[in-house]
C-alpha cells in the first residue's frame, strides 16, 4: 500500500449546540442532535518513498522532523498516532474552514482514520471521536465541545449525550421516511459570504461557564431543553413546531452571544423568514458561515436568498461517518 484515501462528513447542528463545550457538560451533562451531511473533508496519505513529511492543506510544508510541522493538528495528531517512515499528507474540503460546520473536528477524525489505515488497524467510531477531541481539546487547549469529532466519526442524524465523567451516548433518531423526506426538502443552507473564527465566541462561553456564570449556564439549561424537545418533534414528525424551536434556539443563542450574528446575518434571517422559512440558525458558534432554515416555501426562500447574495449550499444527510480505503 502506498496511499490512502479518506473523508470524513461535516455536519450541521439541529438542536442543543453549545451543550458539547466540557466547561458546561462536566457541571451538568449535554445534550444536542445533529446530522452529517454530504460534504467531506478529504485527505490523500502517501506512505512510501518519502524522504521527508511533506504536508499540503492551504499551505504546504516539507520537513524532517513532526515536531516541526507548524498546522498543530498535523504535528500532534501525527506525534501520537504515526511511528512509521516520513509521509506526504493533502487535504482539500467542500467548504472553507470557518464557516460552522465542524472543519476542524472532522479533519482530525479524518487524519486519523487514514493513518489508522496506513497502520493496518481496525478504529471503532468512538475511539476515532475520542482521539480527535483529545487532540484538540486537551493536547491543543481549543475552545471546542465534541459534537464535530463525534458526528464526523458516527455519521448519521444521531442524539448525542455528553455526561460529566465525559462519557458519550450516541443514538440514532429513528425518523420516518416521510419525515426525511420533508427534511431534505425544506431544510436549506445558504452560505453569509463570512467565514470566520468561533474562539472568540466560543471562549466566551467557556470562561462564563467555568466561572459559574448563572446566566450563561441558565441559557445552556435552556438549550438543553431545546435538544430534547428538538429529538421527540423530529421523531415525532412535527417538523413546523420543530422550526418553530429553530427560532426559539435563536433568540436564545443570541441572548448567550451577542457577537454570533451581524448586520448582514440579520437581515439574511429576516429577509429568510419573509420568504417562507418559519425558523433558522448559524450552523456553529455564530460570527459568520452558513445559515441554516426550515422553509414552508423552499423555492421562494431560494429566490429571496440569491437576491441578498447568499448562495445555497444544496446537501442531504450522510449515514457512513469516517471512511478509509487503499489507493487501487
Amino acid at each position: 500500500m502506498s496511499v490512502v484515501y479518506s473523508r470524513a462528513p461535516l455536519r450541521i447542528s439541529l438542536g442543543g449546540g453549545g451543550t458539547d463545550l466540557p466547561s458546561y457538560y462536566r457541571q451538568r451533562g449535554g445534550f444536542l442532535v445533529a446530522g452529517a451531511i454530504d460534504k467531506y473533508v478529504y485527505m490523500f496519505v502517501h506512505t512510501v518513498f518519502q524522504r521527508r513529511y511533506r504536508m499540503k492543506y492551504s499551505e504546504i510544508e516539507e520537513v524532517d522532523d513532526i515536531g516541526e510541522i507548524r498546522h498543530p493538528i498535523l504535528r500532534e495528531t501525527l506525534r501520537r498516532h504515526w511511528r512509521g517512515d516520513p509521509i506526504e499528507i493533502a487535504s482539500v474540503a467542500d467548504v472553507p474552514a470557518g464557516t460552522g460546520m465542524g472543519s476542524s473536528g472532522a479533519y482530525t477524525v479524518c487524519l486519523l482514520k487514514a493513518l489508522s489505515q496506513a497502520r493496518y488497524q481496525a478504529s471503532t467510531p468512538v475511539a476515532l471521536a475520542e482521539a480527535a477531541c483529545e487532540i484538540e481539546i486537551d493536547v491543543l487547549g481549543e475552545p471546542v465541545g465534541k459534537q464535530d469529532q463525534y458526528v464526523a466519526a458516527h455519521g448519521g442524524i444521531c442524539a448525542y449525550s455528553f455526561n460529566p465523567d465525559d462519557t458519550v451516548e450516541v443514538e440514532p433518531l429513528e425518523l420516518r421516511p416521510e419525515t426525511l423526506s420533508h427534511l431534505r426538502d425544506r431544510l436549506l443552507l445558504f452560505y453569509t459570504g463570512e467565514a470566520r473564527s468561533a474562539s472568540r465566541i466560543l471562549n466566551d462561553q467557556h470562561q462564563r461557564s467555568s466561572d459559574g456564570d448563572e446566566a450563561m449556564l441558565a441559557n445552556l439549561d435552556r438549550t438543553k431543553e431545546m435538544g430534547y424537545l428538538s429529538r421527540a418533534l423530529l421523531e415525532k414528525g412535527e417538523l413546523d413546531d420543530y422550526a418553530q424551536l429553530m427560532h426559539e434556539h435563536w433568540e436564545n443563542k443570541r441572548r448567550r452571544s451577542p457577537g454570533m450574528a451581524d448586520e448582514r446575518i440579520d437581515s439574511l434571517y429576516a429577509r429568510a423568514r419573509e420568504a417562507g422559512a418559519i425558523g433558522g440558525k448559524l450552523v456553529g458558534a455564530g460570527g459568520g458561515g452558513f445559515l441554516l432554515v426550515y422553509s414552508i416555501n423552499p423555492e421562494e426562500t431560494r429566490r429571496a436568498m440569491q437576491q441578498a447574495n447568499a448562495p445555497e449550499l444544496p446537501f442531504n444527510f450522510e449515514y457512513g461517518g469516517a471512511f478509509a480505503t487503499e489507493s487501487a
